[in-house]
């Protein structure tokens, strides 16, 4: 493992440090890999109901704490307060949704005895051990809960390598679940860089992992874990297309598409990303796009009267310049944003680029800011053709009130997930991940739980 850094919290709103802490030294982490081991051997054999009344009691924790913990996340990563307020509830609620369910997720299938000549024969859903969860900073809670929630529900135990920028958010939820009464290990943060994770991977007490991030994270950890044969669900980027045909109520997705557009300061994998208008409300889509997006207040995220706050690191505001400036060099045009503002922190204002063509950066890549991408196609087979123009296949909008073209976009977009007529969103209650580049496995709903269990065939003779 690497030598102990420092991990640091910086404010994105002003380039100032908050706080820092020394990482985890490679003795710490390999300690915190056999405490999460010990616990699980004992944890394993606690009872859906005893789980169950940790985890709410979590939930109600997190619940109490929603203020006090959204003002640390703006304050690490930027997103406005308003909205780190409802992930934190979110969370809770989450956290209730797998305390409530987890024991009939997970109960035995029964299969068909008779055809394979038995007495008895079913499917058992057992717990893996340890797993290493990646996370990354844009959502901090949420990413981390939707992963430890199902989790610590089928009997595994967490180890959390948050990013390095939201260490205090890190070691919020590992001090929740303590305070909620999981055992000692159950749920531990480990300080450490990218570098120290290969060693964790490797360790054979750690038996899978899950990570939601990058590309080349993704393929880095799916490699080391596919080298050790152990299981791994991926959730990686996204460029998803917000398709308009001219059935659509044009207010509803105007107003739809600038929150899916700039939520969480435009920085979310299934942010609507590429706007892919039919020519008959091109048009009129995008002069009240534009005036919308233009609309916005950019400004403190403390501040309750900001729609939009900082990007989250200097190095993402860069990423989002150089594509922008690249496109307009090459032809595209900015109908609001595209510059800069003057002043301390990482802002961006919400942009709209038209004019993309082949050849220019953005047309391929994931934009990670509030930039929205604006195309317009002559009919449903261009902008379906559009739409899976991508190496990505996370989420997905389409807005028409034609159930023939609804048909259409439900069967022949590639993505994870085809929302109609409304935001991409991750709830609960439904399965979430992506194909192609964005990723394998599933979070959330009784797939996501099912992930990291021993699916056991049971067979019993007479």
């Amino acid at each position: 493992m690497a030598a102990a850094t420092t991990i640091t919290s910086v404010n994105p709103a002003d380039g100032e440090v908050l706080r820092s802490f020394d990482a985890h030294t490679a003795d710490e982490t390999v300690e915190r890999i056999a405490r999460g081991h010990r616990a699980w051997l004992a944890y394993r054999q606690t009872s859906f109901a005893d789980r169950a009344r940790l985890m709410s009691t979590a939930a109600d924790l997190l619940d109490a704490d929603a203020d006090e913990i959204a003002a640390v996340m703006t304050a690490e990563m930027g997103k406005t307060l308003a909205s780190a307020a409802a992930e934190a509830r979110k969370c809770a609620a989450g956290m209730r949704f797998y305390a409530e369910r987890a024991e009939a997720f997970l109960a035995d299938e029964p299969g068909d005895a008779d055809s394979v000549g038995a007495v008895a024969a079913y499917t058992r859903y057992q717990p893996l051990g340890v797993v290493l969860a990646v996370m990354p900073w844009n959502f901090p809670l949420w990413q981390v809960i939707r992963f430890a929630a199902p989790a610590l529900m089928a009997g595994n135990v967490g180890l959390l390598k948050h990013a390095s920028n939201v260490p205090q958010t890190a070691l919020y939820i590992e001090e929740l679940f303590r305070r909620a009464g999981f055992p000692d290990g159950c749920f531990q943060t480990l300080l450490i860089g990218s570098d120290a994770v290969e060693a964790v991977l490797r360790d054979p007490r750690v038996k899978a992992a899950t990570l939601t991030g990058s590309e080349p994270a993704g393929r880095s950890v799916a490699a080391i874990c596919g080298d050790e044969v152990k299981h791994t669900v991926l959730e990686l980027g996204g460029s998803d297309p917000f398709i308009v045909m001219p059935s659509a109520d044009l207010d509803k997705a105007v107003a739809v598409g600038v929150t899916a557009r700039t939520q969480n300061n435009g920085q979310s994998c299934i942010a609507a990303k590429r706007f892919i208008v039919h020519a008959d409300v091109y048009e009129e889509f995008a002069a009240k796009f534009t005036a919308r997006m233009a609309a916005l207040t950019v400004g403190d995220p403390m501040d309750p009267g900001t729609d939009v706050g900082p990007l989250a690191t200097e190095q993402g505001r860069l990423d989002v310049e150089e594509l922008v400036d690249d496109a307009l060099a090459k032809g595209a045009t900015a109908l609001c944003g595209g510059t800069r503002p003057d002043g301390p922190g990482w802002f961006y204002p919400p942009t709209i680029i038209a004019g993309i063509a082949e050849g220019m950066a953005i047309h391929g890549a994931e934009v990670f800011g509030p930039v929205a991408s604006l195309y317009r196609v002559d009919g449903i087979e261009e902008a379906i053709e559009l739409a899976n123009a991508t190496e990505f296949g996370l989420g997905s909008n389409a807005w028409t009130q034609d159930s023939d073209e609804q048909a259409r976009f439900i069967a022949e977009i590639e993505a994870g997930a085809v929302f109609i007529n409304g935001m991409t969103t991750s709830y609960p209650g439904l399965p979430f991940g992506g194909v192609k580049r964005s990723g394998y496995g599933r979070e959330l709903a009784a797939h996501g739980i099912k992930e990291f269990c021993n699916a056991k065939t049971v067979w019993v003779g007479a």
